[in-house]
């Protein structure tokens, strides 16, 4: 059972997100062949004043 966990920053739309775990459900079933009903996807959303690159607040570089 493949259990795939994806961090991202919050803002995606719920049909981005559907797509996103469509997308990636099927190139693990391709890639290792097991059945899409076993494979668990995990999305972990940040808000941009909780994630940073560098030093630099995620939210403060979108105030930019």
């Amino acid at each position: 059972m493949p259990i795939v966990h994806i961090d991202l920053i919050a803002g995606r739309s719920q049909d981005q997100l559907k797509g996103l775990v469509k997308d990636v459900t099927a190139a693990v079933s391709k890639n290792t062949g097991a059945p899409a009903e076993h494979i668990h996807v995990i999305l972990s959303e940040m808000q941009p004043n909780r994630y940073s690159v560098g030093g630099v607040l995620k939210s403060d570089e979108a105030a930019k």
